[in-house]
């Protein structure tokens, strides 16, 4: 009992960073589940936005962490579906 309550106090620790609104480079590899050589290949290459207000450290606002994983959205199929449908309908006229 005592093991599993120290368990989830480790666990909720571990999370404190989600409740942030910047994030360090390592919160922000863990928010996004990517490795660390993934992510500093996204900042060499601009490919994320981030901030280095030192010039040395690199930082994330969450929020547009956010952004950048919800870009390229892929359509369901039943979305795809009704878009030829509706599609279909208005090119008949």
């Amino acid at each position: 009992m005592e093991e599993k309550f120290y368990n989830k106090l480790e666990e909720i620790s571990n999370n404190l960073f989600l409740q942030k609104k910047v994030l360090s480079f390592d919160e922000a590899c863990k928010y996004c589940c990517i490795s660390k050589s993934k992510m500093y290949k996204h900042t060499s290459s601009n490919k994320i936005p981030y901030y280095k207000p030192e010039g040395k450290l690199i930082f994330f606002k969450k929020e547009e962490l956010d952004t950048w994983l919800l870009r390229n959205r892929q359509s369901s199929n039943d979305e795809l579906q009704r878009e030829a449908t509706k599609y279909s309908l208005t090119k008949r006229r």
